[in-house]
């Protein structure tokens, strides 16, 4: 099932309204879509170069809006589920005390979760269940979305062809890397 949604979103970035497509991709991705609009994205930039950056623009644009919606959904359902599920199982005390820890770091879960290739829409939710502050969930997400369409686009849009199957299947690894090794680097001036 995954791989013919896959497919018939790749078909997408052919259409006279690819455009518009890549925007509603990376708008439910960022929340409940499975398939990431860089499955649009790519093609897209090869088929039209010139158009790189608005096309990393668009994606961005509607990746963040959509991460808004996704946090809506975790502060939404958090009320109306959670919290019951939570008190059945006597866990409030325990989601407080995740939720504190969470916060405080909350501004690197959405920077990671926006540049790696783990789900995104898992921090848009949990940022809202909660109540990561708002302003800095939205900065952090411009800051992370950007820093990965911009910079596929960028490598796109300098390269083409050639650095397509490296963005298709090292770019995320690299990421990762990237910021293990960012976090390593705070941890090791912090407590040495």
């Amino acid at each position: 099932m995954i791989r013919r949604l896959y497919e018939r979103t790749l078909m997408l970035a052919g259409h006279r309204h690819a455009l518009w497509a890549l925007a509603a991709v990376a708008f439910i991705e960022s929340s409940v879509f499975p398939i990431p609009p860089d499955v649009l994205l790519i093609p897209m930039i090869l088929a039209a170069p010139s158009r790189a950056f608005l096309f990393a623009f668009v994606a961005t644009a509607a990746s963040v809006l959509g991460g808004l919606l996704g946090y809506a959904i975790g502060w939404g359902l958090m009320d109306a589920v959670g919290r019951p599920v939570l008190e059945l199982y006597g866990k409030t005390d325990a989601f407080a005390t995740l939720s504190a820890r969470f916060n405080a770091w909350g501004g690197w879960a959405v920077l990671i979760a926006g540049v790696t290739p783990f789900p995104y829409k898992v921090i848009t939710i949990f940022a809202g269940t909660t109540g990561l502050g708002l302003p800095l969930f939205i900065g952090v997400s411009i800051l992370a979305r950007a820093l990965r369409f911009f910079l596929v686009a960028a490598l796109l849009w300098k390269f083409g062809a050639p650095v397509r199957d490296f963005i298709e299947r090292r770019l995320g690894l690299m990421f990762t890397l990237f910021t293990v090794m960012l976090i390593g680097g705070f941890y090791v001036l912090r407590y040495l």
